[in-house]
């Protein structure tokens, strides 16, 4: 660290601007990938409107192929750090590709989704905070475990 002896704060300032200015011309991609509708979970798992309701408004955004990407998304490094976090999710469970999945991983993830739900740690406290629809109350929390305890054989 003694090469920022020399550095005056200003300069540092200065040059952690510039490298977030210049951050801003790398885009994320923001395209969904395209999905078979009959392969969705929803449609596959013959969710009422009220469950269909709950999963998309707390699941879908990160763990399907149908993310709405708000504003913030276009602000590096912030819109890096979301995209990862959709690529993750996606990759730990997509709902756009249930009917892909075999047997025995939709038994396993519907048993980790009630644990998820059941424990709060899904819809992620940091999502809530700015999308405020996908809070669940606790009584939408016993009807999400109780319907993933359902698809169960």
């Amino acid at each position: 660290m003694g090469f920022l002896k020399g550095l005056s704060k200003a300069k540092v300032a200065l040059a952690l601007i510039v490298i977030l200015a210049l951050l801003q011309f790398i885009r994320i991609d923001k395209n969904n990938p395209t999905s078979d509708p009959t392969k969705d979970f929803l449609a596959i798992s013959n969710a009422s409107p009220e469950i269909s309701s709950l999963v998309k408004a707390a699941c879908y955004d990160c763990h399907s192929n149908h993310t709405a990407y708000p504003w913030y998304t276009d602000i590096a490094p912030v819109s890096f750090w979301i995209r990862n976090h959709i690529k993750g999710a996606r990759k730990q469970l997509n709902f756009s590709e249930w009917g892909d999945y075999p047997a025995g991983k939709r038994e396993h993830l519907s048993g980790e989704s009630v644990e998820a739900v059941e424990t709060k740690w899904m819809p992620l406290n940091s999502y809530v905070w700015l999308h405020p629809e996908a809070k669940l109350s606790e009584d939408d929390r016993t009807k999400l475990q109780d319907f993933f305890k359902g698809l169960a054989p």
